[in-house]
C-alpha cells in the first residue's frame, strides 16, 4: 500500500534531487524509498537500486556543486513551460 508523505527540505536541495532523479529516469519518490528502505532494513540491495547521489546521503559525501552551474534545472523548466 502505497501512502503520501509530505517532507520539508531546502529548495536547492530538492533542486538538485529533481534533476539527479530525471537524468536516472527515476521518479524522486522512488529514490527516497529506495534509500529509506535500505537503510532500515538489513536486505542486501543491489547497487544498481541505490544511486550514488543517495549513497552521498548516507555517507555525508559532498556532491559536486556544479549541478546548479551547469544551468541544466533551468534549460529543463524553460523547456517544461515553453
Amino acid at each position: 500500500m502505497e501512502t503520501k508523505l509530505t517532507l520539508k527540505l531546502n529548495q536547492n536541495i530538492i533542486e538538485r534531487a529533481k534533476i539527479y532523479a530525471a537524468s536516472q529516469q527515476k521518479s524522486l519518490s522512488k529514490l527516497i524509498e529506495t534509500y529509506l528502505n535500505a537503510i532500515t532494513t538489513k536486505e542486501i540491495i543491489e547497487d544498481d537500486e541505490i544511486s550514488p547521489f543517495v549513497k552521498s546521503m548516507k555517507t555525508n559525501t559532498k556532491l559536486p556543486l556544479d549541478i546548479e552551474k551547469s544551468g541544466e534545472y533551468q534549460r529543463h523548466i524553460e523547456e517544461k513551460y515553453k
